[in-house]
Order: C-alpha cells, then structure tokens, then sequence
C-alpha cells in the first residue's frame, strides 16, 4: 500500500485549521471568489494532513489487536480518520489548539465484552508504557485518559490512551511525531456513546460537543450512571448515588423527552445500500437522515488514495448541510462495520435493552 506523506509544513497546516474555522462560522452568500479558493486550499492541506495519520493509525491497530484479541477473542477493533467537520468543532470550541497539535485525527478503538475486559486490557497497556514509556523505534507514550475512573460529567466513559508515532526507519521518518489516540471500552460504554452521536442527528443536536437542550444531557448524563452502576464503577458527577433514585429520574426524563419513541424511531428511517464491498479493507460511510440512507462504499489495499480523495470529496459536498455525516473507516467486517459504528445506521438497539434495565430499578 501507498500512504500518504506531509505535504505541507506545520504552519501551513495550523494556517489552514484556522481557515476552517472561520469558514465554518461564515456566510458562504457574502464570499468572494478568493475566498472560496482558499477554502479549497485549505481543506486540500488538511485532508494530507488528515491522510498522513493513516499509516501510524494502522501501526497502532495491529498493536491494539493482538492485545484485545488477548484479552476476549470477541473483542471489536475500528479505526476512523476524524471527520471534517469533527476537526472543525474541536478547534472551534478549544481556540488555543493548533491542528498539527490534534491528538485524535486518527483513532482507534477496541470494544469489549465487558468493564473488567476493559481493565485487564488498560493494564496491560499500563505494564508495556512503565517498561519502556519513550522507546525509540516504536510509538512512544503521550498521555492516558481515564473517564471510567473519572467521567465525563455528560456520562461519557472509557479509557483513551495517546501515542506519538517514533521511528529509527529512513522510509516511515516523515510519520515521526504524528499522534494516534487508542479509546478502550466496554459494549454497554460504546451502547451509549453510539446512542449520543444518534439522538444528536436525530435531533439535530451536537450532544457530543455539549451542546443541546438541558433535558437531552440529564437523560445521557443519569443513563450514564445506570450503566456505571451496572459495570460497579464511579458514577456520573452529580447525578443521584442510589439505583432507585437513577431509575425515578431518568423515567420522568425519558417521559419528558419522549424518548423511548425517539430511540425506537431512529434505525427505522434508514435504507441501507452497499457498493464494491468484496474484498474492502476501508469503508467510506455516508449517511443522509433527510434522504432517509445509509451509504456504504469499500475500498480494496491499493485503493487507498481513491478512498481519501472520495472521502474529501464527500465531505465537500455536504458542508454546511444539516444532517448528512460521512466518515472513513476501517473493520474487520461489514459485521464488524454496523457493530462498532452503529450510529451510522440510527441503530440504538444496544443502547434501548440497556435503558430498559435501568429503569426496572
């Protein structure tokens, strides 16, 4: 396979981060011919930039593998170039972050049976970084993030590692510094995380960025408890500290919200349609709520170019559309593919069987 490599220096690219930004905040009716041409630079920057992470993303997902796979042979391993529009929304809303210093444009993630998988796998990532945490011809450590331990107070958990690519290697040196982030969490963690990123396109809502109603946030924050306290780990801040109480809240939220029609409804707007699949290694998701579509095209080994370019192209084409998202992605599966990105297909059947636990309480 052909990776990509920088194209551009590191202020170029910090440069075009922050035109992303202002065009993201701009009327596109008032602009000039100039400044649509340097929209264009600017997401041909960063769609390298982007595509460059490709190469260590794949290095740290054979790691991540092999040691999940360890753990519970059912593990669920994914990889995704952070989408555009993502991007866009995390400089907006953390200003004094440069894009080249962005930890997470290429992730990947294992998600396991259960929490104490999750622990077994923490640890023996924990055990790996004290032997050797800066080695020189392999991703070096940057920073751990524990939100089992310590969640979010919108009731997201999980536990993310971040690593810095490093090479000794004459042909991968242009990759050295590139940072990859490793999520780690439990099915019922990725049940709830994939039912925000659902409601928020349901509800045209950015649940994820903590922006929405206050009734939407309590009912992911309180149904982040009920799953904490079903995994026997740290509750959610300020949210009730006894199961009853949970379960009495989230049902009057849940009433409020009309929730169980709103997640029930959701997967059965979709129709799902699929293209040049045998033999894929990428999946290009492009998912439109108002079209009522899922959209999946494959991408086979040597294909890899063709898929980022789809991918920019794609994402041209519905910015500034409400509703439609695509992203890039890669599985073992096409099993595997509606597993771990089940949002892309409005699916909150995991999420719901969990809710209806919590609620009996």
């Amino acid at each position: 396979m052909v990776w990509s490599e920088p194209a551009h220096t590191r202020s170029q690219v910090d440069a075009a981060g922050e035109y992303l930004v202002y065009a993201s905040s701009g009327r596109y009716d008032e602009w000039d011919d100039s400044q649509y041409d340097e929209l264009d630079r600017s997401l041909s920057v960063i769609n390298n930039w982007r595509s460059c992470h490709s190469y260590p993303l794949q290095v740290l997902r054979v790691t991540l593998t092999g040691r999940a796979k360890n753990v519970h042979e059912e593990a669920l391993i994914a990889q995704r170039l952070k989408r555009l529009e993502s991007i866009s929304t995390k400089l907006q809303n953390h200003r004094h972050m440069k894009l080249s210093q962005m930890q997470d444009i290429g992730g990947c993630r294992a998600v396991l049976p259960a929490v104490h998988h999750v622990d077994e796998l923490v640890r023996l990532h924990r055990e790996t970084i004290a032997k050797n945490p800066n080695p020189a011809d392999r991703p070096q450590f940057v920073k751990e993030y524990d939100y089992i331990s310590n969640p979010k107070k919108d009731g997201y958990r999980g536990v993310h590692f971040v690593y810095k690519y490093a090479t000794k290697s004459p042909h991968r040196q242009a990759y050295n510094g590139l940072r990859i982030e490793i999520q780690l969490r439990s099915q019922l963690q990725h049940a709830w995380a994939t039912a925000v990123e659902t409601v928020s396109t349901f509800t045209k809502q950015a649940l994820k960025a903590n922006v929405g109603t206050d009734a939407w946030k309590r009912f992911f924050a309180l149904a982040g408890s009920a799953i904490a306290l079903r995994e026997r780990s740290p509750l959610i801040p300020n949210t009730p500290n006894t199961r009853t109480d949970i379960a009495t809240e989230l049902r009057q939220v849940s009433q409020q919200l009309n929730a169980w029609h709103i997640l029930h409804t959701c997967g059965q707007v979709l129709q799902h349609g699929a293209t040049n699949l045998p033999g894929a290694v990428t999946y290009l998701l492009v998912m439109d709520p108002e079209q009522g579509t899922t959209v999946v095209t494959g991408f086979g080994p040597k294909d890899f170019a063709s898929a980022n370019a789809e991918y920019l192209k794609v994402e041209r084409a519905i910015r500034n559309k409400p509703g439609p998202q695509a992203v890039l992605v890669s599985v073992d599966s096409m099993d595997a593919l509606r597993r771990a990105y089940p949002n892309y297909y409005l699916d909150t059947s995991a999420f719901v069987e969990a809710l209806k636990m919590a609620v009996k309480a």
